[in-house]
């Protein structure tokens, strides 16, 4: 297969086999991952990787009981980390300044690469992977269950197995709508829903407005799906637990 037909055919898997995915497999693909670009060579991540079933029940309401989590072969949770990079500079009399704003940024761009080049190379291995978006809204209880010390704070989780069937293409904006040359372009009304004429028309989308009972696909999103109260308590949430990981934001 071409790389060009890969990604444009990538697709999350949420549904695994039972076969298990060979520690040694996941060493490797980590090892491939860590060669994704990072802030000064500085390698601000870790990840855990959760094969208990019993830790999985744990972590699973906090990722709303998706059935990924407890359905996965492997869950690995990738975390921000200075706590690694802090220490080494301690232990050679250097004197660390990370606990800021943009420090914190750094280390979630870092996590952020590190994590989607992880998915990439499973997938190019045939692995089926899903993110869990749910990573940053229970973060205290996630960091509670996996031990994470001061300056770790978990960014995102993968849930990794051999896919079972054929998962589903989500469907994607055209180009145009994502790309701005020399500058960005604002965008008029009208653009606006040609771009998402599209998704719109979709059968699931249709389906989503009339089990909802709402006008149009985008009230599904700020009404039922992404609500700004939700969105509000979830920032709350991660803000308090961020700096209570030791992060003076």
């Amino acid at each position: 297969m071409k790389h060009q037909d890969f990604f444009l055919n990538r697709r999350t898997v949420r549904k695994y086999t039972d076969t298990t995915v060979d520690d040694r497999l996941i060493r490797d693909l980590i090892a491939q991952a860590m060669h994704a670009p990072t802030t000064g060579n500085m390698q601000l991540y870790s990840v855990v990787a959760t094969r208990d079933i019993e830790r999985k029940k744990k972590l699973a309401p906090a990722h709303f009981n998706q059935p990924s989590v407890e359905g996965c072969s492997v869950l690995l949770t990738f975390c921000a980390d200075y706590n690694r990079f802090v220490r080494w500079c301690e232990v050679n009399n250097a004197l660390p300044g990370y606990d800021n704003f943009q420090s914190f940024v750094t280390a979630v761009l870092d996590t952020a690469l590190f994590a989607q080049q992880f998915c990439t190379v499973a997938e190019l291995n045939g692995l089926g992977c899903c993110y869990l978006g749910t990573t940053t809204y229970n973060a205290p209880q996630i960091g509670e269950i996996l031990g994470l010390p001061l300056l770790v704070v978990p960014v995102t989780t993968i849930a990794v197995g051999y896919p079972e069937g054929v998962a589903q293409l989500s469907d994607r904006l055209d180009v145009d709508a994502i790309l701005h040359n020399e500058c960005y372009t604002d965008y008029s009304d009208s653009r606006i829903k040609d771009i998402y004429a599209e998704k719109e028309a979709r059968d699931d989308s249709k389906r989503f407005v009339k089990e909802n009972g709402k006008q149009n696909l985008a009230q599904v999103f700020t009404d039922v799906r992404y609500t700004k109260a939700a969105a509000e308590q979830f920032s709350k949430v991660y803000l308090d637990y961020i700096r209570k990981q030791g992060y003076n934001i």
